[in-house]
């Protein structure tokens, strides 16, 4: 639900391109390794564990939003555990990520992934939403998220991180109708994902596609476009979707058309031009490198000015291109979330 206060926060007008007295910031894995309060809680249990015990994962959902000061939570999820009711065996090893042990290795395995039907066993996901919500200034928005169908897709085929997607293009391009099943099964089960986590009580999500840069512009539109486009027209009635791949800047204009409220840009997008292309109706979010955090104060403040003024005053939430390294000192983050604050602020002075 979207109370009256929430609708008239910094990130639900920036959202919908209305104007903003500053402009609103949030940072993708704001809940991170970075922070000491977040590795207090994370020292304690595995990640996966962290992910599925509801009362941690508010813990350091609620934790973020109030030690950095941004204009949004967003939930402490991971974009895999869909993956588990629909048939694949998940593990998080130490120092490896995410692997998937049983992946779909030919086009005529793609039926074992099955389409996600009882969302109770992600129930653990939506009670954290609630968790969140409940505690959460009245006037914070909570954001919710999924992988996309292809970054979700490829996890499933490659069994884990991947630098060329051999095996997933190779389906992708042997056996298109096998390929477009998989990604139905995917695109109908994150529909139902992300409504759940709406009426659960985030106030927008973002569709994130890790991996789709891999692509060119035609595979994309052929192989991926129509599925983005259903999941997201699947949710946007109900919600502000963000629109975010990441890792090719070839493929903005098409991933434009398959919709989202907001588009999400990585670092490799030239910010004004992005503006151009997505038109004056649609609102932006980033794109600053994630490294600048590294950078001194005074080289931080300059990089993050020049992405505020490329952007402009109306339809931009700041956020970096990506994720928060651990390297980066919790102080750099906290000061970012005052600079933009301050030189939005004047900005529309």
């Amino acid at each position: 639900m979207i109370t009256p206060e929430l609708r008239a926060s910094r990130f639900m007008k920036a959202a919908y391109n209305e104007p903003t007295d500053t402009t609103p910031l949030w940072i993708m894995r704001q809940a991170g390794r970075y922070l000491p309060e977040y590795m207090e809680v994370r020292n304690k249990v595995t990640f996966i564990e962290l992910c599925k015990t509801p009362e941690l994962a508010a813990q350091v959902t609620l934790d973020a939003q109030r030690i950095l000061g941004v204009d949004a939570a967003i939930l402490f999820a991971d974009l895999l555990p869909l993956l588990e009711p629909m048939g694949m065996d998940l593990e998080y090893q130490k120092g490896e990520g995410p692997v998937i042990h049983n992946p779909i290795q030919s086009a005529s395995e793609v039926d074992r992934l099955k389409r996600l039907e009882d969302l109770s066993t992600l129930q653990f996901v939506f009670d954290t939403v609630k968790l969140v919500r409940r505690d959460l200034p009245a006037d914070i928005p909570l954001l919710g998220f999924a992988g996309a169908p292809f970054t979700l897709a490829s996890y499933a085929i490659e069994g884990g991180g991947s630098r060329n997607y051999l095996n997933t293009k190779r389906i992708m391009y042997n056996d298109p109708g096998a390929w477009h099943a998989l990604m139905e099964t995917l695109t109908s089960s994150l529909i139902g994902y992300l409504n759940a986590q709406i009426e659960a009580g985030v106030q927008a999500v973002q569709v994130f596609d890790s991996w789709a840069g891999c692509l060119s512009p035609s595979d994309y539109r052929e192989f991926v476009l129509p599925h983005t486009r259903t999941v997201i027209d699947g949710v946007s009635g109900n919600a502000p979707v963000i629109n975010f791949l990441t890792g090719n800047p070839a493929l903005l204009p098409i991933m434009a058309e398959a919709g989202g409220q907001i588009v999400g840009l990585d670092w490799r997008v030239d910010m004004a031009d992005a503006r151009q292309i997505l038109g004056p109706d649609r609102a932006v979010q980033g794109n600053m490198d994630p490294v600048s955090l590294l950078a001194d104060l005074d080289t931080l403040k300059a990089r993050a000015k020049a992405v505020l003024d490329a952007a402009g005053t109306t339809g931009h939430i700041f956020n970096l291109g990506h994720g928060v390294f651990p390297e980066v000192p919790p102080e750099s983050a906290k000061a970012l979330v005052e600079i933009v604050h301050e030189l939005g602020a004047a900005q529309r002075a």
